[in-house]
C-alpha cells in the first residue's frame, strides 16, 4: 500500500509537467504554418506559390518562404475535409485575394476555395493546400506519405499531382 501511494505521489507532478508541456499556450496567429495552431488567423496579403527541388520528391510546390505545401487525399476537388484538430496539425494555406504564381507554378492551376469557417484557402489543380506542423523549417517534407485524419498527405509537384510517384 505504501509503495502505491509513493508511486502516485511521484506520478502526479510528472503528469502535470507532461500535460503542461503538451498544452497549447501559443498565441502565434501568423498563419505561417510554423508555431501557429490557429487555422483561423486571417492572412494580410495574397499567398504566393513557388517551386523548389526536394531530393527524391523532385520539384515540389512551396510557399514564398520555401515551406512545403501538401494535398490531402480525403479532400474533394476544391473542397477541404480538414478542420478542427486536423487543421491544427495541417494548417491550411490561406490567402487574402487571389494567390500569386511564382517560379515554376502554373497560374491556371491556382484558385481559392471557401472553408467552413469562411476563410479562403488556396487550391492548386483542385487540391486545397496545407502546411504540416511537423515541418519546422523551410525545405522539410516530414508530412510526405503520412496517413492522418483518415487519408494520406503528399507534397505536390508543379503539375499539381502528388509528388514522389
Amino acid at each position: 500500500m505504501m509503495r502505491t501511494a509513493t508511486v502516485a505521489m511521484c506520478a502526479a507532478p510528472l503528469l502535470a509537467v507532461v500535460l503542461t508541456g503538451c498544452s497549447d499556450s501559443s498565441n502565434d496567429t501568423s498563419g505561417d504554418g510554423y508555431g501557429s495552431t490557429s487555422s483561423s488567423a486571417s492572412p494580410s496579403k495574397p499567398a504566393t506559390l513557388d517551386t523548389k527541388s526536394a531530393g527524391k520528391l523532385g520539384t515540389i510546390v512551396v510557399d514564398e518562404k520555401g515551406r512545403t505545401l501538401y494535398l490531402f487525399l480525403a479532400d474533394k476537388k476544391n473542397k477541404s475535409n480538414c478542420a478542427g484538430d486536423c487543421a491544427k496539425a495541417w494548417p491550411p494555406l490561406l490567402s487574402k485575394g487571389n494567390a500569386k504564381a511564382g517560379k515554376g507554378v502554373d497560374k491556371k492551376l491556382l484558385d481559392l476555395t471557401k472553408r467552413s469557417d469562411g476563410e479562403e484557402q488556396v487550391t492548386y489543380n483542385g487540391h486545397p493546400l496545407y502546411y504540416y506542423a511537423g515541418d519546422t523549417k523551410p525545405g522539410q517534407t516530414n508530412g510526405q506519405g503520412l496517413d492522418q485524419f483518415g487519408a494520406e498527405w503528399y507534397a505536390l509537384n508543379a503539375k499539381g499531382k502528388q509528388a514522389g510517384n
